[in-house]
């Protein structure tokens, strides 16, 4: 219960912190530069200062955030990964020099790579499909917000659903996991799905693109109900069937929001963590690069130095590919 209170509190209390920053700090900039009952020459200049400053002053809470929560351990992480396990004597690379020969490192660069070529792709695939689809029938907008319902669930509750898919019972137990019920009502013989090496990466990969195929299916959905439909009709006067107008006429007009859709989806897989430690927690050859991290950051004494390296070539990863979708999600902007 005074968990509860103080979250109450907590939210109540921003909001209103929030509200009486944002009148207090133009009630104020207002009389530093009142334009009211001022000359016209004096008005002007006082409007052109308040005007420079008010995005500014309304920015500040953000950018001070961004500066604490987001500058900060950036290069805090740069300046461990040069330093031993508890952060205070200078090693230069021996950090990176111990990540190329590491196994557990490489493991999970594997790992990822896997990720990074199935999810962002069928999560993609899948959205653009569903999006075509669930616009040509009546239920469409019921379909679609059942397939978009994962999103609003988290990596580890979702985690958690997907355990009772996957669970296991020995041989001649009741089977509640629903994939292993299957397999023994077909006469087959149950399986410990998470403990099989290679494979179980897949199983986790499952998890990810029944989450995210929501998020495409949306974003898609929306670009392709932008493409003129004189375009569609003409092609059908051509004699065009359905899928020569869905991968010749639709597909590449919206071939920017897909590149962004998956670009999007690529850096979450570069950053998943949460799923693979609620299902595995890394055993059985399901290591990744954030869960690798998380290990040697926080447990077993925890190794400053060594996690904040892995963590820069997190970032080395991610920032190019965030870079790229930024600037082409701005052309895009730009075209419409």
């Amino acid at each position: 219960m005074p968990q509860l209170l103080f979250a109450v509190f907590t939210m109540v209390g921003g909001v209103l912190a929030c509200a009486a920053y944002f009148f207090g700090t133009n009630w104020l900039l207002d009389r530093m530069f009142p334009s009211k009952g001022r000359t016209g020459a004096e008005a002007s200049r006082n409007l052109r200062i308040t005007n420079a400053i008010r995005p500014w002053l309304f920015m500040a809470p953000a950018l001070f955030a961004l500066a604490i929560y987001l500058v900060y351990p950036v290069f805090e992480s740069v300046r461990l990964s040069f330093h031993d396990r508890s952060g205070t004597r200078f090693v230069g690379f021996s950090n990176f020099a111990w990540m190329i020969n590491d196994g557990e490192f490489r493991q999970s660069i594997f790992n990822n790579f896997l990720w990074l070529l199935v999810v962002p792709a069928l999560s993609t695939f899948f959205g653009l499909v569903i999006a075509a689809l669930t616009d040509r029938i009546w239920w469409g907008n019921i379909a679609k917000t059942l397939i978009f319902m994962p999103m609003a669930i988290s990596f580890v509750g979702a985690a958690v659903i997907w355990k009772f898919v996957y669970d296991y019972r020995s041989e001649g137990s009741e089977q509640i996991g629903i994939l292993n019920a299957v397999v023994v009502a077909l006469g087959g013989t149950p399986e410990a799905w998470m403990t099989i090496p290679f494979w179980n990466n897949f199983f986790l990969m499952v998890i990810l693109i029944w989450i995210q195929t929501g998020f495409a299916m949306v974003i898609l959905s929306a670009a392709l109900r932008g493409i003129p439909e004189e375009t569609i009709e003409a092609a059908v006067i051509d004699g065009a069937n359905g899928f020569q107008i869905f991968f010749k006429i639709m597909v590449p007009q919206i071939w920017g929001t897909i590149a962004v859709v998956w670009t999007t989806i690529t850096i979450l897989v570069l950053k998943v963590f949460d799923i693979v430690l609620a299902m595995t927690n890394g055993q059985w050859q399901t290591q990744v690069l954030a869960n690798l991290m998380f290990d040697w950051m926080f447990r077993g004494g925890g190794d400053f130095g060594r996690g904040a390296a892995i963590a820069v070539v997190i970032m080395i990863l991610v920032v190019p590919i965030m870079i790229w979708n930024i600037r082409n999600a701005t052309r895009e902007m730009e075209g419409h």
